[in-house]
C-alpha cells in the first residue's frame, strides 16, 4: 500500500482522503479520512477530524478521532476532543484530554453479559 507524507514545516489547509497510509510530520488544518494507517509524528499537528483503520500518534490532535482498530498514543502525544476506537493503548506521559468510547470492546462486553444473565437465571431456579 502507498504511504503519503506531509513533511515538517509544511502546512496544509483542507480535507484529505486516501486509501493508503498517511504520515504527518507537518500541520494539517482540516479533516483526514483514510482507509489505512495514520501516523502523526512528534512534530505533527492535526486540527480537525481524523478517521482511520489504525493510528499511532506522537504529536498533537484536536477534533474527533475515529479509529476502527487500534489507537496507539505515544508518550509525547497531546490529544483533545472526542475519541472512538476499537482498542486503545496509551504510553505513560501522554496527554489525553478526550471523551473516549471503545466500540469494539462494547460489542464484546454485551455478549458475555447476555450469557451471564442466562446462566444466573438457571442456578436461581435450581436453588429455589
Amino acid at each position: 500500500m502507498e504511504r503519503n507524507v506531509i513533511g515538517k514545516n509544511t502546512i496544509i489547509v483542507g480535507e484529505i482522503k486516501s486509501d493508503g497510509d498517511f504520515r504527518i510530520d507537518g500541520t494539517l488544518e482540516g479533516n483526514l479520512t483514510i482507509k489505512g494507517k495514520v501516523i502523526i509524528g512528534a512534530a505533527g499537528i492535526v486540527k480537525g477530524n481524523i478517521s482511520a483503520s489504525t493510528a499511532d500518534i506522537e504529536g498533537e490532535t484536536s477534533g474527533q478521532l475515529k479509529v476502527i482498530k487500534t489507537l496507539t498514543v505515544k508518550a509525547m502525544a497531546k490529544i483533545s476532543g472526542d475519541v472512538v476506537v476499537g482498542k486503545l493503548s496509551i504510553e505513560p506521559g501522554a496527554t489525553f484530554n478526550a471523551s473516549c468510547v471503545m466500540k469494539g470492546f462494547a460489542k464484546e462486553e454485551n455478549k458475555p453479559d447476555e450469557k451471564q444473565s442466562q446462566s444466573k437465571k438457571q442456578p436461581q431456579k435450581t436453588f429455589k
